[in-house]
């Protein structure tokens, strides 16, 4: 597995897939073709069908050039190694002079496509597995953040700080900004109301939804935040780290420690499973934003790994099966409200852990299994495409 740093990028949304993917692959493009004159980028499988909404477009041209660029969406053709598949050419003086096929795999990373999906040359973890982790953990008397620390290279902890920090802005923004969000559904932000009524009444519960509101609605307008594990899942991990840090009045080197927890959580799901909405559904960002937030919040309540990795794995498979279906392609809804129930979903995931005790049947292990298979169930329009479910039927009458 590679560095967690991998996992919490920083970047604008929508979408890890195919907001932030996508605008890497041209900074690449560019960067190797500056030469070029104009551009062709040929989007397929879900980002030809969700991509406007996505702001897929928008970003490529706003990298490679408005007026020189043109985006040709061909919702025809989905390739095999993975649907979100970006065919970029480049031209001067009316000769194709190159021609690169990449892939937006989820979570900001991107693939060509003889390139293995379950490893790479930066791995730097010796196991992919929950249970390989806890069996070494035990044997070398470490806890799961020893063992995190163990296998980071220097300078991950104070790159952990730049994602802190970068989230509580994304929180604070969000919480003051009122308005429509953009795309036309007519949204009304409501993380201000919603922080508004915690002030009145401090229960906890609004706290952790006035949070995950204000990062997600920072993310549907286009805003900076972290993937965790994607933009379209980044309200959750902010929203339970802050009303803990107000709750409990925990520093910021708690909540970078319980980001590794959940940094490595999200690492294994992505090495032995998916977490791209557009492969396997919501249950691979939602589903595993709200595994990674239990796991930390069982560190943070004082849990041991096994039970961090049981609070993770009830989380996760309590998402097993949510679809992907975003109306009018936008990250708005069901996206927005999903990240705040599922924050509170983690507190509830973490609190039956500490609780049950760390013994139980069915390991994270066979849930993420259990997931990547269903993900291959699932039928495609309820994976990233708003060819059903909500997409059709979630408009406002």
């Amino acid at each position: 597995m590679e560095s967690i740093k991998k996992i919490y990028k920083i970047g604008y949304g929508p979408s890890s897939s195919h907001t932030m993917g996508p605008g890497y692959a041209s900074e690449i493009f560019l960067k190797k073709n500056s030469n070029a004159d104009h551009f062709e980028v040929e989007l397929f499988g879900s980002l030809a069908l969700t991509g406007k909404g996505h702001m897929t477009d928008v970003t490529i041209k706003k990298i490679l050039g408005s007026t020189r660029t043109k985006i040709i969406f061909n919702k025809k053709i989905t390739y095999s190694y993975h649907t979100n598949a970006m065919k970029f050419k480049a031209f001067f003086n009316d000769k194709q002079i190159d021609e690169w096929l990449i892939f937006s795999v989820g979570g900001g990373d991107l693939k060509e496509e003889n390139e293995k999906r379950d490893g790479t040359t930066e791995d730097i973890y010796p196991h992919s597995h929950m249970n390989d982790i806890l069996r070494y953990c035990d044997k070398e008397q470490i806890t799961l953040l020893e063992y995190v620390e163990r296998f980071e290279p220097s300078g991950t902890k104070e790159y952990l700080y730049q994602v802190l920090q970068t989230m509580k802005n994304a929180i604070e923004r969000g919480i003051t900004t009122t308005g429509i969000l953009p795309g036309g559904l007519n949204v009304v932000r409501k993380a201000p109301t919603f922080y508004q009524k915690y002030l009145m009444s401090h229960k906890a519960n609004e706290l952790v939804y006035a949070y995950a509101l204000a990062v997600s609605e920072e993310n549907a307008s286009g805003g900076i935040v972290v993937t965790a594990p994607t933009c379209g899942s980044s309200g959750i991990i902010p929203a339970i780290l802050f009303s803990q840090k107000s709750e409990n009045n925990l520093d910021d080197e708690k909540l970078i420690n319980a980001l590794m927890i959940g940094g490595l959580i999200a690492n294994i799901v992505k090495t032995n499973a998916s977490i791209s909405g557009a492969e396997v559904g919501c249950q691979g960002e939602i589903g595993v934003a709200c595994s990674m937030a239990a796991g930390m919040l069982v560190y943070l309540f004082g849990g041991d790994a096994q039970t961090i990795e049981y609070g993770a794995e009830i989380a996760l498979e309590h998402h097993l099966g949510l679809t992907c279906d975003p109306v009018d392609g936008l990250v708005q809804i069901p996206c927005i409200e999903r990240n705040a129930m599922s924050a509170v979903a983690a507190y509830n995931a973490a609190e039956y852990a500490m609780l049950a005790g760390s013994k139980h049947t069915v390991t994270l292990d066979s849930v993420i299994e259990v997931m990547r298979d269903t993900g291959i169930d699932l039928k495609e329009k309820y994976k990233e495409t708003a060819l059903g479910g909500l997409a059709l039927r979630g408009k406002s009458r």
